[in-house]
C-alpha cells in the first residue's frame, strides 16, 4: 500500500499507516525530518520543485529523480507501507506514488491505476514531467502520460488529503 500526503501530515501518516520506507520530493529539504522509525537507508530524498520543465533557479524533476525512484521503489520490501510525499501532496507526491504503482506491476493498465489514483484523491494534479521520463524509463510507450491525461486535472486545493493506493 502507498499512503500519499503533504509535509505537515508526513509524521502523523508514517505513523498511523506503519510506514518503514519514505519517499520526500521537495527541493526544500531543510523543511523535512525524517521519522525516527524510519531507517536512513528507507528514506529518499529527491529535491525538486513542482515545474512541467527546466527554468532558471529552480531544480526541474530529471531522468536521475525518477530513475531512483523507480530503483527504491523496486527495493521496498512492501513488509510496511510506503509513504509518499511532497510539499501538498498534489503533484510531485501523486506523481511519485503513480509511477511506483507502474513500476511494480508492469502488467496492470495505466489507466486503471490513474483511475484508482482519481477515486482516492479529487485533488490529484500529478506532476506531468514525472510521469513522462518514467513512462519513458519504464517503456510504457506513452500509455502512462496518456492515462494522466484521461483523468486530468485535480480540484484546486492548496493542501491535499492523505490518501491510500493499492497496488493491485
Amino acid at each position: 500500500m502507498i499512503h500519499v500526503c503533504s509535509l505537515s501530515r508526513l509524521h502523523r501518516t508514517v505513523e498511523d499507516a506503519g510506514a518503514r520506507h519514505v519517499v520526500t520530493l521537495l527541493r526544500d529539504v531543510h523543511l523535512v525530518t525524517r521519522p525516527e522509525c524510519v531507517a536512513a537507508d528507507k528514506h529518499l530524498v529527491l529535491g525538486m520543485d513542482d515545474i512541467p520543465g527546466p527554468v532558471d533557479g529552480y531544480v526541474a524533476p530529471c531522468e536521475e529523480h525518477v530513475a531512483k525512484l523507480i530503483k527504491f521503489a523496486h527495493g521496498w520490501d512492501r513488509a510496511t507501507p510506503l509513504v509518499v510525499h511532497c510539499y501538498a501532496g498534489i503533484s510531485r507526491s501523486t506523481a511519485a506514488a503513480f509511477v511506483t504503482a507502474c513500476a511494480l506491476n508492469p502488467a496492470r493498465a495505466e489507466l486503471r491505476i490513474a483511475q484508482a489514483l482519481r477515486q482516492r484523491s479529487h485533488t490529484a494534479s500529478p506532476n506531468r514531467r514525472i510521469v513522462s521520463i518514467a513512462d519513458d524509463l519504464l517503456g510504457r510507450h506513452g500509455r502512462m502520460v496518456d492515462a494522466i491525461e484521461a483523468i486530468g486535472l485535480g480540484a484546486s486545493a492548496y493542501e491535499a488529503a492523505p490518501f491510500q493506493l493499492e497496488l493491485e
